[in-house]
């Protein structure tokens, strides 16, 4: 069972991991896209993010079995990415990919639900099923890079970085009809549990803001994610456009940081607390920002290298922390509402500003000559610092266990 589970998770992150990297780089290269049109593009994730509550918690947890809906999801994706291999322009690419990613958001979701409830311990053995989605994401940026070279510069011009929605085609396929062989998962109904749009939405867990210290935290989760969204943007236009060889390839470093620093978040919540792991995560993405605007593809590799190696301290010292600072706070009454209200602030609410301010600052400072990288990166860096400063002022450290530590 756990094969099988772990199977599902690698098909479901290589699928995601195998276009949404270097759609930036595609927009840039093959459809000639402006700051505003990439933006566009990157906010058809946060799109899916608002609406996947409406679906799963709708749909999903009323009517049908969860891998059943995965598997149709998939189908329609697998025919979705074949269309968007086949744009022509950014008039025909953007329905599809709006389309998309509407539909894929909530399989985020569903195949967590699938993994839940054929665990017997999912406490203790679902840790171990959901790195595999990492290694998928790891693979498709390797095979993109190491097999195919579709980032190359010779590769790039020829446009064969649109391959990649082809190969992602592929692999929605295998999964679509691959779901309908994983074990039913049909609908639980709880007696008396309430799933009204309130819950789905998270909007109930609204009534944590009244903890100051949640308030804090959930408008530094917003502002945050304002920077977060530069990275996901233009990393890999930026270090395919300052040359730096096998690009997508070494981004993958990322996601194995990301393993690393995910088991030392015990460590520092035990000896630093809430506030000094969450505080370190926002530093991180302002450290990143700062490498990334110092660093060149020749002697300064190193920075880039490190900026990317960044990413674990940066996702899991924040994010992940935040989802355990969440579940800590909200208590047996809000648990689910609460991450999803989280989910909703970040990916939805969060990251569409950020696309769209990404957008802004790189048509600001882009030219003839191409982009000034060096002031593009300078911007999410400062903004960083400036989240961190106020959230450093504000927020009163608590440990685990203890309402107030600090």
């Amino acid at each position: 069972m756990q094969v099988r589970l772990s199977a599902m998770m690698f098909l479901e992150f290589f699928i995601w991991g195998g276009w949404f990297v270097t759609l930036g780089t595609y927009m840039a290269t093959t459809l000639s896209a402006n700051g505003a049109q990439t933006a566009a593009a990157y906010s058809t994730q946060s799109w899916g993010a608002i609406i996947a509550p409406f679906i799963v918690g709708l749909v999903a947890d009323r009517y049908f079995n969860a891998e059943r809906l995965l598997g149709i999801i998939h189908l329609i994706g697998g025919v979705l990415m074949f269309l968007l291999w086949k744009a022509q322009g950014f008039a025909d690419f953007y329905p599809y990919l709006l389309g998309y990613m509407i539909l894929y958001m909530p399989t985020l979701a569903l195949v967590n639900s699938v993994a839940f409830r054929q665990l017997d311990q999912p406490a203790a053995q679902f840790g171990r099923i959901r790195v595999w989605g990492t290694l998928g994401w790891i693979i498709a940026g390797l095979v993109i890079s190491y097999v195919f070279a579709w980032d190359s510069a010779d590769s790039l011009k020829a446009g064969f970085i649109k391959n990649t929605f082809l190969m992602c085609s592929i692999a929605s396929f295998v999964m679509g009809f691959y779901s309908f062989t994983l074990p039913a998962t049909p609908p639980r109904t709880v007696p008396g549990q309430r799933t009204g749009l309130r819950e789905i939405v998270g909007l109930d867990a609204l009534a944590l803001l009244k903890d100051r210290n949640f308030a804090i935290f959930f408008v530094a989760s917003i502002l945050i994610c304002i920077p977060l969204a530069f990275y996901y943007q233009y990393a890999n236009p930026f270090l395919t456009e300052s040359h730096v060889a096998n690009a997508t390839g070494k981004q993958t470093l990322g996601q194995v940081s990301e393993v690393l620093f995910m088991l030392l978040i015990p460590v520092f919540l035990a000896r630093a607390g809430m506030k000094g792991i969450l505080l370190t995560g926002m530093l991180a993405w302002a450290a990143r920002y700062v490498l990334f605007a110092y660093g060149d593809a020749g002697e300064r590799v190193w920075m880039l290298i490190l900026g990317i190696a960044l990413h674990g301290a940066c996702y899991d010292f924040f994010f992940v922390s935040g989802q355990i600072f969440t579940d800590s706070k909200a208590g047996e009454r809000f648990k689910s509402s609460a991450q999803g209200l989280i989910t909703l602030a970040t990916y939805g609410v969060g990251m569409l500003v950020g696309f769209w301010a990404a957008g802004a600052v790189a048509d600001m400072y882009t030219s003839a000559q191409g982009h000034a990288w060096h002031s593009i990166w300078l911007v999410p860096a400062a903004f960083a610092i400036v989240v961190s400063v106020l959230f450093a002022l504000s927020f009163r450290n608590e440990h685990l266990g203890s309402r107030d530590a600090g």
